[in-house]
């Protein structure tokens, strides 16, 4: 039944038909481009409100009192999930009593130690 009716349209209607979905799916791809916009909005957004990288990170161990991991510096990408920042003097002086150097972004040899 459906292809008689299909076949009984005039070529004016099937093309107006086809107008209708094409509008459709233009509004669907604008949809799509405005969520995409608004999502890169919102990454340049964070990218800008996020605080500056630290000089230097203290990994800290697991645990409460536990002794730091390792010494880092701010932009290692190897820091584990428990870091605090530190400054240069505290770097040095963990350094000093022990800690590790991160074997990957060396902080002793930014910091002029041998």
């Amino acid at each position: 039944m459906l292809e008689h009716v299909y076949e009984k349209s005039s070529r004016l209607d099937k093309l107006l038909f086809l107008l209708r979905v094409q509008e459709q799916q233009l509004d669907v791809t604008r949809r799509w481009i405005a969520d995409e916009e608004r999502r890169q909005a919102e990454r340049i957004q964070g990218e800008r409100a996020r605080p500056p990288l630290p000089d230097w990170v203290m990994e800290l161990g697991i645990g409460v009192g536990a002794k730091p991991v390792e010494i880092h510096v701010g932009h290692c990408y190897a820091i584990g999930r428990r870091r605090k920042a530190i400054t240069r003097e505290q770097a040095l002086a963990a350094l000093a009593e022990g800690v590790d150097a991160c074997t990957r972004c060396r902080p002793d040899t930014d910091l002029g130690l041998p």
